[in-house]
């Protein structure tokens, strides 16, 4: 098959995947966008962004979400709801199947972005957005002169509890061990930090509130089964993140964590395929960080595309 349906077929709608579409529909590709669920990602359930750029008031997910896709249509993008099982990636002529037909494309941009591990406690879905979050960069500041809980002990959590402490006037680190994963020097700067508590050999239970969003949290010790509720404004949780990778089945080279390893061009170790925002090999996983990655990604491909 030397012509294939379309020069490019995105996977995943979120800003990496829009992001994408947006530059490679601009340059005049024939492009599709597949997006299982709904567009936007995991921005499109984040109740304010107010770290993005040009928004200096801050902007909902759900209407950034429409503001870029809208933008993208103009330029002749398309988007199609649709759910991808399976790539074939063996041949320059990559095959995508989807759960009702197969499509053919020269070129895959990979954007299917990475869903934090869960609790499964009462009160995690129902307040997220609403205090409960997975990130402190995006909304640490929402949080100043407040108390807040985190939960876990590897890096992520201990260097993330301690950027906290830059906004609320009380951070209780939760942690189901005596001791902390995290590398030694994150350790000893959570320690030294008068306003970070760590609440050792312990586990949330659950997360409580009204409808303006978290009061407390409840916390249970696992050596002794006593409890105790930490009256609080939010609830940070750090056990980990999980990359939407399962249906590439290993095709493409991931690292230990299951992330796509890509180059500075976004280029995959398969050749005209790329990757693009969270799911990807990134030590930064933000809106901002995803647009750029798309962007360069399209600019790759459009390289790819005129040398064949």
């Amino acid at each position: 098959m030397n012509n294939p349906e379309y020069d490019l077929v995105i996977i995943g709608g979120g800003p990496a995947g829009l992001t994408a579409g947006l530059y490679a529909a601009r340059a005049r590709l024939k492009v599709i966008l597949l997006e299982k669920a709904a567009i936007g990602g995991q921005i499109l359930v984040t109740d304010w962004i107010e770290n993005y750029p040009g928004f200096p008031e801050g902007i909902s997910g759900s209407d950034l979400t429409e503001n870029m896709t809208e933008q993208a249509k103009r330029f002749g993008l398309e988007i199609e709801t649709n759910d991808v099982t399976a790539l074939d990636l063996t041949n320059p002529v990559k095959i995508i199947k989807l759960s009702d037909r197969e499509i053919s494309s020269h070129t895959i941009i990979l954007a299917t972005g990475a869903n934090p591990s869960k609790l499964n406690i009462p009160g995690e879905d129902s307040f997220f957005g609403k205090g409960v979050s997975f990130c402190a960069t995006c909304d640490g500041p929402f949080f100043r002169e407040k108390t807040v809980v985190a939960v876990g002990g590897g890096d992520t959590a201990v260097q993330e509890s301690t950027f906290l402490t830059k906004f609320a006037k009380k951070v209780y680190l939760v942690h189901r061990r005596d001791q902390l994963r995290a590398t030694k020097i994150l350790q000893e700067r959570a320690l030294e930090n008068e306003k970070l508590e760590i609440v050792w050999d312990s586990i949330v239970t659950s997360i409580q509130g009204g409808i303006f969003g978290v009061e407390k949290v409840e916390v249970e010790n696992v050596k002794t089964g006593n409890t105790q509720e930490i009256q609080a404004d939010g609830c940070f949780i750090w056990v980990g993140i999980n990359p939407n990778t399962a249906f590439l089945e290993n095709s493409v080279k991931l690292d230990e964590s299951g992330f796509i390893i890509v180059n500075d061009k976004m280029e995959t170790s398969i050749s005209g395929v790329y990757a693009a925002g969270d799911v990807r090999n990134t030590p930064l996983r933000q809106v901002s960080t995803a647009v750029g990655d798309g962007s360069i990604a399209a600019f790759s491909v459009g390289h790819y595309i005129e040398n064949i």
